[in-house]
């Protein structure tokens, strides 16, 4: 039972935000019970939090040989990955998460996120659009859905977004626009400080 005792002080501790203790706990659970799931997703995504990703990568990886059906867990070795720099990997733990919950919005963000990060402006497009449709009021989906067009040379569509994305964050809208060169739109933003 000891590891146990030791989980439950580590959730305690990440739930106060003392992330270092929460870590130091579930790693002692995990010698108390190598097999401890709860504790090595927990692990790992405290190590995320603090942006140690690469020590979090062997604990999601663990978690997901035992639990391969685990959409969150791809995720969030997707987001780690991502984060590293490990773009095409990122793009296979993300793709595997929207197969296994294809309403897992952040996964389709991150997706997109990595196949602009590839280039792959294309595909960036497809998956940021499904993370706009399913998180409609996402200012980041849509300024990424935004850029995307942008890359592929498609005004037409990058005005939508503009126009769409002004309804609910003319700052992310202003962005957008400057950060795309779109100047044909600039006087939607006119009037907004900077």
């Amino acid at each position: 039972m000891d590891h146990w005792r030791y989980y439950l002080r580590g959730w305690l501790l990440e739930n106060l935000g003392r992330l270092e203790g929460a870590i130091s706990s579930y790693r002692q659970a995990l010698r108390a019970n190598p097999a401890f799931l709860r504790a090595e997703n927990r692990l790992a995504y405290s190590l995320a939090r603090l942006g140690r990703h690469e020590e979090a990568e062997p604990h999601f990886r663990a978690v997901l040989r035992n639990e391969p059906d685990n959409a969150v867990a791809q995720f969030n070795l997707g987001y780690s990955l991502d984060k590293r720099g490990r773009h095409a990997d990122a793009v296979e733990a993300f793709r595997h998460a929207t197969r296994l919950a294809p309403k897992i919005d952040r996964a389709w963000y991150g997706l997109g996120h990595s196949h602009a990060a590839l280039g792959q402006h294309r595909e960036a497009a497809a998956a940021l659009q499904r993370a706009a449709e399913l998180q409609p009021m996402n200012p980041h989906a849509w300024y990424a859905l935004g850029m995307a067009h942008h890359a592929l040379g498609e005004a037409e569509r990058l005005h939508e977004v503009a126009h769409h994305l002004l309804r609910f964050d003319p700052k992310m809208a202003r962005r957008l626009i400057q950060d795309s060169g779109a100047t044909d739109l600039a006087h939607l933003v006119a009037d907004l400080a900077a």
